[in-house]
This record gives structure tokens, sequence and C-alpha cells, in this order.
């Protein structure tokens, strides 16, 4: 017998081996099965922070049936996927267990060398459209904190973190109250993924860039992938919140593409230190960095904090030339100087210039490049304190936060690069948030802009099945406007795998 126990306490200086403990005097044996389901920080009273657990044990030797998948019973169709961040690369991975081996396309490059044009353009050499922190192997979600946290109950969750935990993240991941796995650990995990994909008989392609699709009959007919015809059964448009020509190229061939709301702003940096303190208060040297998540309603738009990346850095994170966008990244171990997270502000479609699907992308570009001639036109990004941009002040030195942008940040003031009603609702959100979170309005607390790729600025529209109006499309995850994080976006794939299997079984 498995024996569940929930609300299980242990104060920061205590080890886990007390819960087998407390195990064995409920079993009344020794334990021979313990399994942490869940484990969350209660940090609400600073002078009394827990862990808070719920386990399984049991006095006999025990282990979870492994998931089964039906197998395909029909001749195995061709399915190719486009975009290999975690709606591509979990699709596949899902196909290969029904007996489907895809063909997975990415117009970028393999993680390995992607991580060489990221490091030059963070050093100050050229853009490479191509391969940067948003086009490559893994998606724009190798270059973050990889959180696994999400407000969505899909039944797929669970696969996915496993399957994580499966292909080398750490184990705590499973039960984590806020999972992360790390850009350190995300680089070599999806090029696990990426192994596993080939040894079982699928194909992987980089530097292949979907910029055709055929139809006939209503039907998907084939694709050209670098001007280059191929015929397909199936396809999957895992493309990434970024992927602007390949929403040109999806209105071009008549899919119904529509405007969705997203949020802009900017990056805030403070003092790492500075956040623990405000979450810990003092002692806790055995807490893991602190993080935080604020909502505010003080204006006619809401502000939120998005991505919020402890001990990390901000990261320059341009796929057209012409623009500055940020973005932020943590490893593992958190262990930055810096916090930093997304400010960000509701951007609604009234605020577009008009009525076209993609007046969100031309939003976007247009905040893009304006913070690109502000700071210099150089790839320099745009900072200003933030005491200066309460006061609407100009900003002309640093404080104890030092920006970590790279390859280079100048002052400039927020107000000439975001429109007015960002600005006002940042200003009414700085105060308020400061009083949820001690310091979050820090004077010299810095604000990098501009933060524009929150989420999607369209969605492709699909049916019950998956698939548009064009039988056998099936637009999947963050960039076609159905998840809005990694884990969504790894489920929404799941989902889309076991959609398309469903049609051969």
């Amino acid at each position: 017998m498995v024996l569940t126990l929930n609300n299980l306490i242990l104060r920061p200086y205590q080890k886990e081996n007390a819960l087998v403990k407390l195990c064995e005097k409920k079993l009344h044996a020794p334990c021979k099965y313990f399994k942490i389901l869940k484990k969350s920080l209660d940090a609400r009273d600073k002078s009394d922070i827990r862990w808070v657990y719920s386990v399984e044990c049991s006095d006999r030797a025990y282990q979870r049936p492994a998931p089964v998948y039906e197998k395909i019973k029909k001749p195995a169709p061709k399915v190719m996927i486009a975009g290999s961040g975690p709606a591509g690369l979990f699709c596949a991975i899902r196909l290969i267990k029904h007996g489907i081996k895809p063909v997975l396309i990415e117009r970028g490059k393999p993680v390995e060398e992607r991580m060489k044009d990221v490091a030059a353009f963070s050093s100050g050499g050229k853009l490479n459209g191509e391969s940067n922190i948003q086009f490559g192997e893994g998606g724009a979600g190798t270059f973050s904190d990889g959180k696994l946290n999400t407000q969505t109950n899909s039944p797929f969750n669970r696969e996915v973190l496993d399957t994580f935990v499966r292909f080398g993240a750490p184990e705590e991941i499973a039960y984590l109250g806020k999972p992360h796995i790390g850009s350190d650990n995300l680089k070599s995990i999806v090029a696990n993924m990426r192994k596993y994909l080939i040894e079982q008989g699928g194909e992987v392609r980089f530097c292949s860039k979907l910029d055709g699709i055929e139809t006939a009959n209503g039907k998907i007919r084939a694709v050209k992938i670098n001007g280059v015809r191929e015929e397909t059964d199936e396809l999957v448009l895992a493309v990434g919140h970024s992927a602007r020509d390949t929403f040109e190229l999806l209105l071009e061939t008549g899919l119904p593409v529509e405007q969705k709301e997203f949020a802009v702003g900017v990056r805030i940096e403070h003092l790492q230190s500075s956040v623990g303190k405000a979450q810990y208060g003092s002692g806790y040297a055995a807490l893991p960095p602190a993080d935080y998540k604020l909502v505010s309603h003080a204006s006619e738009r809401a502000a939120f904090t998005f991505c919020m990346c402890p001990g990390g850095t901000v990261v320059p994170s341009a796929s057209e030339e012409g623009g500055v966008v940020v973005n932020g990244m943590s490893n593992f171990a958190r262990d930055g100087r810096n916090a930093n997270s997304a400010l960000v502000v509701q951007v609604k479609k009234e605020d577009f210039e008009s009525a076209h699907p993609l007046a969100g992308v031309y939003y976007q570009r247009n905040l893009e490049r304006r913070a690109f001639q502000a700071a210099g036109g150089n790839y320099s990004a745009p900072v200003q304190l933030v005491g200066d941009f309460l006061a609407e002040k100009e900003s002309y030195y640093f404080g104890e936060v030092k920006p970590t942008y790279a390859p280079q940040t100048a002052f400039v003031p927020m107000r000439a690069i975001l429109p007015s009603p960002i600005v006002s609702a940042l200003k009414a959100a700085i105060p308020d948030m400061n009083g949820k979170l001690a310091g979050f309005g820090a004077y010299e607390a810095v604000l990098t802009g501009v933060e524009s790729r929150t989420s999607s600025p369209v969605r492709i529209l699909r049916g019950d099945d998956f698939q548009t109006a064009i039988e056998g499309v099936y637009p999947c995850g963050e960039g076609c406007g159905y998840a809005g994080g990694i884990t969504s976006a790894a489920a929404d794939g799941l989902k889309v795998a076991a959609a398309i299997a469903k049609k051969y079984f």
C-alpha cells in the first residue's frame, strides 16, 4: 500500500531525510519507497519560513507504471514540424512514441553553434538574423530562466516535467512549486532531445526555413524549405512568437490570422540581495534566491511583472536589424549579483494603427526601432534609473545597481521610446508594487528597454481538432497564440501530436 502524506513541514535548516523518518512513524515500518510529490516555500511569515511537502511512501518496494502510448495502425504519415522550440520538440518526441517519425525543420542553428552567435552579438559583434536569442534550436526559452510553472491545468503538464527530467533536467523540477531549469541546463537538454529524435529515426534539419505552403482541395500537399518543394501529409507550425516573416507567409497562404493583445514595457533590475531581504528578512542563507510576481491595477491598464530572473542578466534579444529587444536569463544556480524582471503593461487592440492582422507585429517593431535609434543606433539598450523615470528627469550615473545588458547601454528617458499610455501605467504601477515588495521602486533600480516580445502578437485560428481551415496544418505553441511559456508550449505540442496520431489509429 502506498501512503500519501500532505502538509509535512521542514524548517530551512532541516535536511530532507527527516521526511523519511516521519514516513516511517506513519508506516510503523522501514520506508522502502519514498517520493516527493510537491515542495513549496511558505515565506508569508518571515519569522517562520518553512518548506511544505507532500510525499508518497510505502513499506514495500514500488515503481510507478510507465505511460503507454498507442501505436498507429495505418501507414505512417510524413509529418513536418516547423520550429524546434518547446512546442516543436515535444510534439516530435510524442509522435515518436506513437510510431511516427517526424521531420523537424529549424531556421536557426544547433544550440552549440547558436550559443557562439549569441555570445558574439553580446560582445558587440554582428547580429545574425537567423541565429540569435529568438531563433535556433530550443527556441527563445533556451536563453531564459527556464521557468516551468504555469497557470494552466493541462493533464499534459506532468508529462512535460517528466520528459525534461528524462533528458537531463534536475529531478526537483518534478515536484517544486516553482520549478526552473536554468539556461545552462536547457542547452544540454535540448541537445539530448535532438539526439534521441535522430536515434529513433526522426530527422532534424537546421538552417532550414519554411518559405512556402502548397495546398490542394483544402488539404496540405507540400511545403517549400529554403525554396525546395517537398511533399508532406501533415504540417505543424511551431514557429515561435518572433517569426514575423512566417506570419506574413501564413497570411498570404490564406490561413486565418487574427490580432492578439500582448504587453510591452521594460526590464527592471535590483540587487538580488535586496529582493532576498524584502522576501525573507535576514538569516535565511539556506533558502533559494528570492523571486517575486507582482500585479498592479493602479491605473486603467494593468501592469505586471513577468519572467522574473533571480540572479540573472538582461540579454540582447533582437532578431531583426535596426531594433533593440531585451529579455531576461538565469542559470540554474541563479547566483548573479542582480535580479531582473519584465515590467510590462497591457497593449490593447485599439493601440494598433490598423485592423490589419499583423498590426501588433508593426507595433512591436516600431518600439524596437525607436529604442535602437534613441540609444545610438548600435544595439546599445536605453536605460534609466527608476527614480529619474518617476520624477521625469534625465539619468546620468548608476548607483549600486549596474545594468547587466551587453554589449552596452545608453541613458535615454523611457518616455522617448514608450507610448504615453504605457509610461503612465508604469509610473502608477511602480509605487504601487513598491508597497507590495519593499525596495521595488528604489531610486537606483535600473530600467532597460524595450521588452516587446512577451507573447505572440497574432493567433493562427484552429478548430477543436487543432487544424486550420486547411486540413493537415496545425498551429501550435506560443508563436501561434496557444501558449504562454515553456510548459504550456510543450503541452500544446503534446496535444497536437496526440491529435495527429489519432487520425492514424
